[in-house]
This record gives C-alpha cells, structure tokens and sequence, in this order.
C-alpha cells in the first residue's frame, strides 16, 4: 500500500472525533482484514507522534474531478473516528495533545500498535481481565478493579444470551485475581441474588443461603415491606387497616422494649407477632358499654375501664377475651366488630401460621438478633467465612420476592453507612447483584413494588460514597426503572476500593 494509492487524509479535527477522507477504501484496509466500526486507526504527523483512533462511522461523499476539462464525480470515503490517546516511542497515552495539525498520514493500525493500547494501561497489581478484543481475541483487555467495581454495571441481552454466564466470568476473574497478585483490600464482599438457583456452581467456595436457612425476622419490616406483607393491593379500606396496623405494631414494640423511651412504628425492635395477632383478634370481637366506648364488658361479667385507646390495645396485646353479649341500649359492638376488618384479621393469622413464613415468622427468626442477621449476608459466620454470598431466591414465594430483596437491600445499605460513619480506617465494600432486576425493581406503580424500588433505587443513588455498588442483569431493561439506569451514568466520585 502506497500513500498514492490510499491517499487518505484527516480533513476536519474536531473537539470529540477526527473526519478522515479515503479515495480509495479497499487498497486502504490492512492486509488480510476489513475495515468495519470498531476498527482502529493510526493518525501521524511529522514529529513521530501517532494519533490511535477507533471508527465511529462511515459516510459516502461524491467529489467533483476534472478529467480532459469535463467534470466527473468521484466517490470519497469519510471516516469518522473517536481519538482514544497517543502513542510514542510504542508507549500510549490516554487523551493528551500532543499530535501536531497538520496530521501527516492515516493508516490502519497494527495488530503490535492496539495492543499497545492495552498493554500498561494499569499497574498489575490494580487490574485485572476478563474480556479481549472481539476482532482480535488474542489481545486482552483489562480494567482497574478498584474503578470497575466502584462504579454500577448492568448487564442486559435478550434470554439465553448469556448474561448469567458473563456475570459469573467476571466475578470469578474478579476473585481469582484477589487470590493472585491482586495487592488491594481483600475485604470486599459480592452478594448475590440468586432468582433460579444458577451460581452456585459457579462459586463452589461461597456461602450459599436457602429459604430453608434463610433468616429475616419480622421486626426488621419498615412501614413499606409491612404493608406489602400483610395489605391486600387495591382494598378500598387499606387506609384504616394501616392506620391500625401502625397503631398496633407500634405498642407491641412497646410491651417487648420497656426501657426503650422513643418507640416509633419503623424502629427496629424486637417485638411479639402474637401480640399483634391477638390486639387485631379482641378488636373484631369486642363489645363496649354503650355510653362508654372505653368501658369494656367481658363474658365473665368483669369490665375495664381504659384511659385511653392505646392502654385498651395494648390490653389485647395480652391475652385473647371473651366479650359480653350485646345488648339493646346497654352493650354495643366495638368500632371494628362490625366485619370491616375481619378479612384483613384473617389475612394477619395466615401470614403469622404459613410454613413457607417461617424464615420471616419462625422460632429462628423470632429469637435472631441484628448480629445474627447481617452475620448471614457479611460472610462472617465462623467456620463458614466467605467473600461470596448466594442469596437462594428460588424457594421463597412469589409474592414474598419483593420483600426478601428489599430487606437485604436495606439492610446491608445500612450495615455499609454505619460501618464507614464509625471506623473510617475499615473499608467494607460490596457488590449487589440482582439477577431478573426486571421482576423485583420494575418502573411499576404497584404498592407491591414500592419497599424493594425504593431500597436499590437508594443504593443506586447514594450506594458508592459508602462502598456498595449494584450490578443489574436483566432481560428487560426497558421494564426497570429509569433512576436505577440514570444512576448508573452518572460518574464516579473520588471513592475507591
């Protein structure tokens, strides 16, 4: 190839990309390939400075040449290409300014000169590879896992197109790298939700939680994750049953935590379930004098006189009743004995007494502590230490999805804030990854979805100054809500791990 015979030249330099013009495309390309988008570029001036340019965009121009004192038209090939660095001296550098105007040639770059690009980008201890060059498999290319990871990733194909495989290929040359030569915090943690049970045998060595070993306990529900739990969507009368709800929980909590003086609805203390049970049991079944709605007739012919509503529930915390016979003018239903919440009543039980609850309701979960919780998803149970965790998503009931991820998500949100706000000195970084983000994090207005949006949109927004980071991988990323992509664009702060 002859510069005659190319004759290409850079005709336009702009701010973001060069324009170059190519009489000739086929004599143009490299020996052996074909120009294509993607493709790289070497543009030289006369100071041995190269320009390494990869294409963006072909165009066709017809040029107007003078042939025996006629006009002809000629076709002009315009390539427009992304400046990615300099290279000299075989050494390249990202961006700068160093190429003289005007560039002196523009030639195909060698397969030594792309590899060049790659080749001490970082040093070897910050990086490592998982990914090589599509046209050129040979040449890898590797990233900054410290500014990888420190960033969101999504990852998103249509079903069957590999996104779990590529998921598990980057993760696991992530850990082998730590294992290696990689020099950097070995304190970092990746917490995986697992939809269809497909990682585990991707990460022998992780600590992989079932339904059947899964423990969440109730009293860990905020005001959204419970009314997702107990509230039935589209009920006409959801704003008094969670007027009461809140009402209820709230001195339940009190009862269990007598020392604690500011009990709130959210407050994250352990509390009854049964008490909870039984206030909403005596409520559809009471009956009062009809003259005082706080004086309460029981079957046993005793009665009490509350001094407000809230002593009177917390009474039905206690201890199921029998309530006197109503009576003409005497004794009269109580303000919710008259069926408007029996359904919602009956619902509370079910939730309480289901065996598929149990990780949320059971003995397990009742007697756990805050400690005992986060130990499940930090990886620091003893004897079963380990920087992977596999969240088995696959037993838990569909309807109970939303609020599984939810409380995790929040919790270790948390669990981050409050380790970086006490011990500066100790970095604990995560990685989040939500395997099918589609089902439990949709751009939906349903209540259902409300806990769990609200949790990894959080992450999304605020996660990375706290070291935890979020990887979505999903086959219908137009169904996910728009602040988790828009998060994702934005660029990454000063933080690094």
């Amino acid at each position: 190839m002859t510069d005659e015979i190319a004759n290409a030249e850079v005709v336009a330099v702009y701010p973001n990309k060069v324009r170059v013009a190519v009489d000739d495309l086929l004599n143009f390309q490299a020996a052996g390939e074909s120009l294509r988008v993607g493709s790289f570029l070497k543009v030289s001036d006369n100071d041995n400075v190269s320009l390494i340019c990869i294409i963006e965009s072909f165009s066709i121009e017809m040029k107007e040449v003078k042939v025996n004192g006629s006009s002809d038209y000629k076709r002009v090939y315009m390539i427009d290409a992304y400046p990615l660095g300099t290279l000299k001296d075989g050494k390249f550098n990202r961006g700068g300014d160093e190429l003289a105007i005007p560039p002196k040639k523009v030639v195909p770059a060698t397969k030594a000169e792309i590899a060049a690009i790659y080749a001490d980008c970082y040093a070897a201890e910050d990086r490592f590879c998982f990914s090589s060059l599509t046209r050129q498999r040979d040449i890898v290319v590797p990233v900054h896992g410290d500014r990888f990871f420190n960033k969101h990733i999504a990852v998103v194909g249509a079903s069957g197109s590999g996104k779990s495989s590529s998921v598990s290929s980057v993760l696991q040359r992530a850990i082998s790298a730590k294992t290696g030569e990689y020099q950097g915090l070995n304190n970092s943690h990746i917490l995986i939700f697992d939809l269809h049970s497909e990682y585990t045998a991707a990460f022998p060595g992780a600590n992989v939680i079932t339904v059947d070993d899964l423990v969440l306990p109730y009293w860990l529900l905020n005001e959204d994750e419970m009314e997702d739990m107990f509230l039935e969507s589209g009920d006409n009368n959801n704003y008094n049953q969670e007027a009461l709800l809140r009402q209820i929980v709230t001195i339940a909590k009190k009862i269990s935590n007598p020392g604690v003086e500011k009990v709130n609805f959210d407050s994250p203390l352990p509390y009854e379930i049964n008490h909870v049970a039984n206030a909403f049991r005596n409520l559809t079944r009471e009956t009062k004098n009809a003259d005082n709605s706080l004086l309460i007739k029981f079957k046993d012919t005793t009665e009490i006189e509350f001094p407000d509503v809230d002593a009177q529930i917390e009474h039905y915390c206690m201890e199921l009743r029998d309530f006197a016979t109503t009576k003409r003018s005497e004794i009269n239903k109580g303000p919710y004995a008259d069926g408007t919440i029996d359904k919602f009543e009956r619902r509370v039980r079910s939730k309480i007494a289901n065996t598929r609850l149990r990780f949320i309701f059971g003995e397990k979960a009742k007697n756990a502590s805050l400690e005992d919780v986060l130990r499940q998803f930090t990886g620091y149970n003893a004897g079963g230490e380990s920087n992977v965790t596999i969240i088995d998503l696959s037993g838990i009931p569909f309807e109970l999805l939303s609020i599984t991820v939810s409380l995790i998500s929040r919790l270790m949100f948390d669990f981050c804030y409050y380790a970086r706000r006490v011990e500066s000195k100790t970095e604990q970084p995560f990685l989040m990854v939500y395997e099918e983000a589609h089902k439990y994090a949709p751009k939906s207005g349903l209540s259902r979805y409300k806990a769990s949006l609200a949790a990894i949109e959080r992450i999304a927004k605020e996660g990375r100054k706290y070291g935890i980071s979020l990887l979505i991988s999903s086959q219908r990323p137009s169904e996910i809500s728009e602040t988790i992509f828009f998060a994702m664009l934005q660029l990454p702060g000063d933080a690094s791990y």
